[in-house]
């Protein structure tokens, strides 16, 4: 992933490796995403220009699709269940306790970049809910202090 500023022409390129592609709208976005991190707002205007779409109809399309950012996630992300098996087993008063103390809402980051904390809709551990994940590690019968742990050790 790259940390810097994309350029109209970087942007472009990534744009362009996915042209070949049936319906490249998605892995554009994947490709942008994947190299920096987040889709850029002048990405749109590019996307847009180059598969004949309106800005509202790629914007439309990301904010469907909510592995999407528009801004960089943080260094850790934290991404909480909110299926059913989670939320009957405590998950509402998980994230309002994970939220509250970073504080942040869903999808925000803390101000030092350090941390984004997103819903998920299901993380396979049903059985020990509820589930949550930081970065590819899975907690099952997570809990606000496990998490805050969790979250403490990493740099």
């Amino acid at each position: 992933m790259r940390h810097s500023h994309p350029t109209s022409e970087d942007l472009q390129a990534l744009i362009d490796a996915q042209m070949p592609l049936e319906g490249p709208l998605l892995p554009i976005l994947h490709a942008i995403q994947e190299a920096y991190g987040h889709v850029p707002e002048a990405a749109l205007p590019l996307i847009a220009e180059t598969l004949n779409l309106t800005q509202a109809e790629v914007h439309g399309v990301m904010s469907f699709y909510h592995d999407f950012r528009k801004a960089p996630a943080g260094r850790h992300v934290v991404k909480i269940c909110r299926a059913e098996a989670c939320q009957s087993m405590g998950a509402g008063a998980l994230s309002d306790a994970v939220l509250e103390k970073l504080g942040i809402g869903w999808g925000g980051t803390t101000a030092d970049g350090r941390v984004t904390v997103e819903a998920v809709y299901c993380l396979g551990l049903c059985a020990c809910a509820p589930a949550a994940m930081i970065g590819d590690r899975l907690i099952g019968r997570a809990d606000a202090a496990r998490i805050d742990a969790e979250l403490e050790g990493a740099a």
